[in-house]
């Protein structure tokens, strides 16, 4: 019995499973290492932030001063319009500078260049302004731990803890701050202490931020805020939050135990259940194997439908061979026990038995080997097509019908061929054995004539035989494809003819089947299926 392939296109792929797998799996590490990145790179730009919101604060507190001693006269270096950075102007329109600095794109420059001694000296006025700030600089240091420089209009240190008088008019950011616009990098930063090795998954653990702030009055540079300070440590961040991390881990954890969930479901499951199958076959017990039900992968389904009809096939073979066993010893024991008790009939009476008795005993068993010899003819005809493997080959029907009319119209049988032919996918010697049995059939059972008639489908040619003879009762029409089966015994039948044709038929994927009769008709009317022949 064959397991009907159920459709699979609904169903997923086994390499798709596994690499969706292999997929998460992979992107697991790379999502916690673009999470660390994410996570690192807004410490950076909340560092930088909190720069400029303490540089915004001493801005005000120099320009307040400024206004304060220099009584509103002009004071300062002027910028031209098109350099000064319009969100810095001294204007009532609110002008915030965010911060933007990114470890991905901008680079780490290496450690800024010492002070210099400068070539213009420092403003007298900025200075004043330097010391009245310088407590305020120092005392919001013990608490920000940024580094504070505060620069005159031409770059030199007018207040801080260190480089007073000496100029950092050269370096870069500064360099761009005396233009009038805000610049903000980041730079290595050397610490006296090695780092753990753990750092190393830590791109920012080792820079330092610097923002350099121009302090602009009514378009003109009064000064700079030169700030820097170190982002948080990673590590330590992560630390400080330690119940979102655990958060994250948990999340990664469950996603992690879904997916073995998921392979665990689509693959190791059904084949579970496929090894219980095996196990059953193994055992014996071949009945009720069916394919799975939720097999889920594509790949698991075929299998599994091809592991049914195998395990369907083998036990539909061993319930034949067991039959067919059973008819064998049957059929020959019948005529070898026949001829077994005439011997011994003429072993212990040949001497006082009649000759004509003795003949008849003798006609008896040559008609008893007659049957054997027809019966293992049979069967290694038989044999020979269960074993046969499918030809590539075609032929016409027409072209096979002819030779054989002449030859069974010598017989007593008329054969009414069709008009049309058409061209099937089968051998002709294969074709003719079936036509032969067929026949012979007809013969046996009293026919004259048989017609046979063409119909053609789509991908089939239909052939119709019917015959005038005595036909086929009802009680037997369920019996006639039976191995052994036969009602001409006593004629020479072996039943065996309908087995070979169905064997025969099966082997390249044809048919055949007893049609009913109307009441009008008489005969055995048989329609045999073969595919069209490729043209």
């Amino acid at each position: 019995m064959s397991v009907k392939t159920k459709k699979t296109k609904h169903l997923f792929r086994l390499r798709s499973i596994l690499l969706l797998a292999t997929l998460t799996v992979l992107m697991l590490p790379l999502g916690s290492l673009y999470f660390f990145s994410l996570y690192e790179n807004e410490l950076v730009r909340q560092t930088e932030s909190e720069l400029i919101a303490q540089s915004a604060v001493f801005s005000a507190a120099f320009k307040q001063l400024v206004d304060i001693q220099h009584q509103g006269a002009p004071y300062g270096r002027i910028l031209p319009s098109q350099q000064t950075n319009s969100r810095i102007k001294n204007t009532t329109i609110y002008s915030p500078i965010n911060a933007h600095l990114d470890l991905s794109k901008d680079p780490i420059l290496p450690r800024r260049d010492f002070a210099k001694s400068p070539n213009v000296h420092a403003d007298l006025f900025a200075q004043q302004i330097g010391l009245q700030l310088k407590d305020i600089l120092i005392d919001t240091q013990k608490v920000t731990l940024a580094g504070m420089r505060l620069l005159d209009m031409h770059g030199t240190v007018i207040a801080g803890r260190g480089e007073m008088g000496l100029s950092l008019a050269h370096v870069p950011e500064v360099k761009q701050a005396l233009q009038g616009k805000y610049r903000s990098v980041i730079r290595e930063r050397i610490s006296d202490e090695a780092r753990p090795p753990i750092a190393s998954i830590s791109r920012g653990s080792g820079i330092r931020i610097f923002t350099a702030y121009p302090i602009i009055d009514k378009q003109r540079l009064v000064g700079i805020i030169y700030l820097s300070r170190t982002p948080k440590n990673l590590l330590k961040h992560l630390y400080e939050n330690r119940s979102k991390v655990m958060t994250v881990a948990a999340v990664i954890l469950i996603v992690t135990l879904i997916l073995v969930w998921f392979v665990a479901s689509t693959i190791v499951r059904p084949m579970q259940k496929l090894i219980k199958q095996t196990q059953q076959v193994t055992s014996g017990k071949r009945d009720h194997i069916t394919p799975l039900k939720n097999p889920v992968t594509n790949e698991v389904a075929l299998l599994s439908e091809s592991f049914a009809n195998m395990a369907n096939t083998l036990s539909d073979r061993s319930n034949y061979i067991r039959e067919f066993a059973s008819h064998v010893s049957h059929e020959f024991k019948t005529p070898i026990t026949s001829m077994q008790g005439a011997l011994e009939l003429l072993q212990e009476h040949s001497k006082d038995m009649p000759l004509e008795r003795q003949q008849r005993f003798i006609k008896n068993m040559l008609e008893d080997t007659d049957r054997l010899k027809r019966l293992v003819t049979r069967l290694l005809e038989l044999a020979k097509v269960d074993a046969m493997e499918a030809i590539k080959d075609s032929c016409d029907v027409l072209d096979c019908l002819s030779p054989m009319k002449n030859r069974y119209m010598e017989r007593g049988l008329t054969l009414l061929l069709p008009k049309e032919s058409s061209k099937v996918n089968i051998p002709q010697e294969s074709l003719e054995t079936i036509f032969s049995n067929l026949f012979d059939n007809s013969l046996q059972h009293g026919a004259t004539r048989v017609e046979i008639q063409l119909e053609a489908t789509e991908s089939n040619t239909i052939i119709n035989i019917s015959d005038n003879g005595e036909g086929v009762s009802s009680s037997n029409k369920k019996r006639i494809f039976t191995p052994f089966f036969t009602t001409r015994r006593e004629q020479g039948g072996t039943g065996l003819g309908l087995g070979i044709i169905s064997s025969t038929l099966q082997t390249y994927h044809g048919s055949i089947e007893l049609l009913k009769n109307t009441q009008l008709e008489s005969g055995a009317r048989f329609k045999v299926v073969l595919l069209h022949s490729p043209s």
